[in-house]
């Protein structure tokens, strides 16, 4: 939605590339504001899209994963996740993950949300989807450079998960908080399920 105060989009004066390699391509703009402003410096990480799931089975449990992630040297709960290949459709690219890293698909799929890791810095955006009645397929099928496990766990150990900071990916996070609060009727259901747990 825009509306009629809103800033103006920045002018991009100048662009070079700093670094550029597949998983780390980085754009140095300078930029000119509405207000005269300037910004000599602004850099952009560019990625190609994202994707991730969240993936109930048929009789009502998550897939959630678990592997580790060098960046903060830790394991955590995650969704399955990846990559938007090139000339690859985002839901093509979810189902693909999905059966790759856990073994499960089929199901009715639906778009849940888009994010974006951080608007500031980051060009690209995260499809999220939301699978229902999925079911397993097939054994996983990983890449020489992923160790995931799969973890099939109920709502109420989800909202535990979540609650005792066992996810720590904010953009798993996000569709799996709006997953439940759909499912539970809004922000005062969660808190009231989140109490039981």
């Amino acid at each position: 939605m825009i509306h009629e105060n809103d800033p103006r989009p920045w002018q991009v004066e100048q662009s070079e590339y700093i670094h550029n390699l597949p998983w780390f391509t980085v754009r140095k703009d300078a930029i000119r504001m509405e207000n005269g402003g300037t910004i000599p410096n602004y850099f952009v990480f560019e990625y190609p899209s994202w994707i991730n799931v969240v993936a109930v089975t048929t009789d009502n449990q998550l897939v959630l994963i678990r592997q580790y992630r060098h960046a903060i040297a830790g394991i955590h709960y995650e969704l399955c996740a990846g990559v938007v290949d090139p000339n690859e459709e985002p839901l093509v690219a979810a189902q693909r993950e999905l059966l790759e890293e856990t073994g499960f698909g089929g199901g009715q799929w639906e778009l849940l949300m888009t994010l974006s890791a951080n608007p500031g810095t980051h060009s690209n955006v995260t499809y999220a989807y939301l699978a229902t009645g999925v079911e397993l397929k097939q054994a996983q099928h990983l890449e020489s450079t992923e160790e995931i496990t799969v973890h099939i766990v109920s709502h109420e150990r989800a909202r535990e998960i979540i609650n005792t900071g066992e996810m720590m990916q904010s953009l798993h996070l996000a569709p799996l908080l709006k997953y439940l609060l759909n499912r539970m009727g809004g922000p005062a259901g969660f808190s009231d399920l989140s109490e039981q747990a």
